[in-house]
C-alpha cells in the first residue's frame, strides 16, 4: 500500500505546535470531553488506559476520575508533544502509531482523540490495538471524518480554479463513516459501532482558522502536498471565496469538524 502521509512531516508539525498548543487545543479538548462522557456509559471499569496520540495530555485531563481508570499511559509521535503531556505526571512515551511497542493484552482501554487520521496503515494499526487490549477491552477513538474542513476545501478549490492553479489537494483526505466502521470487524473487534457528529466553529476571519490548524499540529502532511508557503494570491482568493460562499448572517465564517467515533471490543476469552 502506497503511503499517503509523510509521517516525518506529521511529527514536525506537532513538534512545532507543542509550545503553543495550549492556546489552540480547544477542539481537541472538546472532543476529549465527549469521549470521556462515553466512558460513563460502560458498566465496567478500565483500570489501565492507553492514550494513543495524546497531543499535550488533553484526554487524560478530561478523562481523569472517569471510567474507573486508575492508571494512564500516554504516547505521541512527537517528542515535543509527549514532553508537554508528561507534565501531568503520567508515564509518557514517544511512539509511532504504526509500530506500537506494547505487549499483547496490556491494556483495558485504548483512547485516541483526533490522531489516527494521520496513520498510513490504519487497518494495521487497528489490528495492533486489538492485540494489545486485554480480552474484553475497549477501543474508543475519535477520528475526523469526510465532512471535516469542507468549507475550506471548497473555497480552496474555487480559488485555485479562478487562478488557474492545479495540483494535489492541500487538505485531507478524510475517510467516511462507512469506510471507518468497516475497518473494526476486519481488525478483529466485536460489537463495532461507528457514529458521527459535527462541531462547527465560527471565525471572525480565516487567518484565525489557519492559526488554529497550525497550533494543533494539523498542517497538511500529504506526501504529495505542495511545498513551500502558499502564494499570497491564493490565500487572498481563498479568503474571498470563503466569505462569499459561507459567511453567516453574523458575519462569521463556519469551519466544520466531522467527528467519527469508533467503538470496538476485543473478543472475550
Amino acid at each position: 500500500m502506497e503511503p499517503i502521509f509523510d509521517r516525518r512531516a506529521v511529527r514536525h508539525h506537532r513538534d512545532r505546535a507543542a509550545p503553543i498548543a495550549a492556546h489552540h487545543a480547544f477542539l481537541i479538548e472538546e472532543v476529549a470531553e465527549r469521549l470521556a462522557e462515553r466512558l460513563e456509559e460502560f458498566d465496567r471499569p478500565f483500570p489501565l488506559a492507553l492514550d494513543l496520540g495524546c497531543h499535550s495530555g488533553e484526554m487524560r485531563g478530561t478523562g481523569r476520575g472517569r471510567g474507573g481508570i486508575e492508571r494512564w499511559v500516554q504516547c505521541d509521535l512527537s517528542p515535543a508533544m509527549a514532553a508537554e503531556a508528561a507534565g501531568n505526571g503520567c508515564p509518557t512515551l514517544v511512539v509511532d502509531e504504526e509500530a506500537l511497542p506494547f505487549a499483547p493484552a496490556s491494556f483495558d482501554l485504548v483512547l485516541s482523540c483526533l490522531s489516527l487520521h494521520w496513520v498510513n496503515d490504519l487497518p494495521g494499526t487497528l489490528v495492533q490495538i486489538r492485540r494489545l487490549l486485554k480480552p474484553g477491552g475497549v477501543l474508543l477513538a475519535a477520528v475526523p471524518g469526510a465532512g471535516t474542513l469542507t468549507e475550506l476545501a471548497q473555497a480552496l478549490a474555487a480559488a485555485e480554479t479562478n487562478l488557474g492553479h492545479s495540483g494535489p489537494s492541500r487538505i485531507g483526505p478524510f475517510a467516511d463513516i462507512k469506510s471507518l466502521g468497516a475497518l473494526l470487524p476486519r481488525a478483529g473487534f466485536v460489537q463495532p459501532v461507528a457514529d458521527a457528529e459535527s462541531i462547527v466553529v465560527r471565525y471572525a476571519e480565516i487567518t484565525r482558522l489557519f492559526a488554529d490548524l497550525r497550533g494543533m499540529g494539523e498542517a497538511n502532511a500529504r506526501i504529495d502536498r505542495p511545498r513551500g508557503i502558499a502564494p499570497r494570491a491564493l490565500l487572498r482568493e481563498t479568503a474571498q471565496q470563503y466569505i462569499s460562499q459561507f459567511r453567516g448572517e453574523d458575519g462569521r465564517l463556519p469551519a466544520t469538524l466531522d467527528v467519527i467515533t469508533l467503538t470496538g471490543w476485543a473478543p472475550p476469552l
